[in-house]
């Protein structure tokens, strides 16, 4: 009941985000007509934020971070008459966000980011203040251009509300800035029918991958339907491809086949030639272990080592000089 006798409320600087448990408090206060949220830190306004202030006519949301606005964040304030959004971060708002203010008389965008922003016609207000936003003088700013000259609003500060882009209109006022409505209806045409060309194209597709799917390649009586033929150019196309990779593939095998030969071949003999060695190796180990050991031998002893004489050596004269007889010979003399 205490709440219910509170028309007039300021919680600035209080670190609200209005969230669920921020709008659970603020529905106790039906019978608020004032209320001053500036300076905490909301981000993002959502839809229903204000529900069952129905009475609310001054509702000052500024100094902030609101970056985004939901389309019915204003829902059921039917009797809303000045809204401040001023000082915030705000890059755009769609048109449908203040259709439900049908009290609205004092709107400001001050200091914010947009760069356009598009009205209804019907959009009825005493004052708006949009001064310090970064405006963007094209064919998206001429139904503002439109509204601000047909209307009969106050625009607040109109000498700070310029022009930022393009360059030769900078400075320039937004209502008095030069946007050529006919220039509009062109860009407006060629987009339409970019648009159209990629409508088109996508049924085509969709169409296309209709005809493709398993129900339509199999009848109900298990026949195979007719699928679309693919053109003769698909057919050119595939031929082309195959013979270029298969060429590619071949002079590619031509030219590194001698590498790889000689790259086998060397690594055969080089496996050969460790094996060898290894070989040797184990005769020699096997040589020396299997030697006997004459017990009782006396280091002392003198060591007798026999010199192998090759019984047949070729002589100069091609003839094979056979050692044994040489030996026998010299004896017998």
């Amino acid at each position: 009941n205490l709440f219910r006798n509170v028309t007039k409320i300021t919680f600035k600087n209080n670190k609200i985000t209005l969230k669920d448990s921020d709008k659970e408090i603020l529905q106790s206060f039906v019978n608020l007509t004032e209320l001053y949220l500036n300076e905490n830190m909301i981000t993002v306004l959502y839809n229903n934020s204000f529900c069952n202030l129905t009475k609310l006519v001054i509702l000052d949301i500024s100094n902030n971070h609101i970056s985004t606005v939901h389309k019915a964040a204003f829902a059921e304030l039917n009797q809303l008459s000045v809204l401040n959004l001023s000082y915030n971060t705000i890059t755009q708002l769609g048109s449908d966000v203040f259709t439900s203010l049908k009290s609205l008389t004092v709107l400001s965008l001050q200091c914010n980011f947009l760069k356009t922003f598009h009205i209804k016609s019907s959009f009825k207000l005493i004052k708006i203040v949009l001064a310090g936003n970064p405006w963007t003088c094209s064919c998206d700013l001429l139904d503002l251009q439109i509204w601000l000259t047909a209307s009969n609003v106050t625009m607040e500060n109109e000498d700070n509300t310029t022009c930022t882009f393009p360059n030769n209109k900078e400075k320039f006022s937004i209502r008095t800035a030069a946007i050529q409505s006919a220039d509009c209806k062109t860009e407006k045409a060629s987009l339409e029918n970019t648009v159209t060309s990629t409508s088109a194209i996508k049924l085509k597709s969709i169409a296309l991958l209709t005809a493709l799917t398993p129900n339509n390649i199999t009848g109900n009586n298990g026949t195979h339907a007719e699928l679309p033929l693919l053109g003769k150019s698909w057919t050119f196309l595939a031929g082309v491809l195959g013979f270029v990779l298969s060429t590619t593939l071949l002079i590619f095998t031509a030219i590194k086949c001698p590498t790889w030969y000689r790259y086998l071949i060397s690594y055969s003999h080089r496996r050969l030639e460790e094996n060898d060695s290894e070989m040797f190796e184990q005769e020699v180990s096997a040589d020396v272990n299997s030697s006997p050991t004459v017990s009782g031998t006396n280091n002392e002893d003198p060591i007798v080592i026999f010199e192998k004489i090759h019984a047949f050596v070729p002589g100069e004269d091609g003839f094979i000089e056979d050692k044994y007889i040489d030996s026998y010979v010299t004896e017998g003399s």
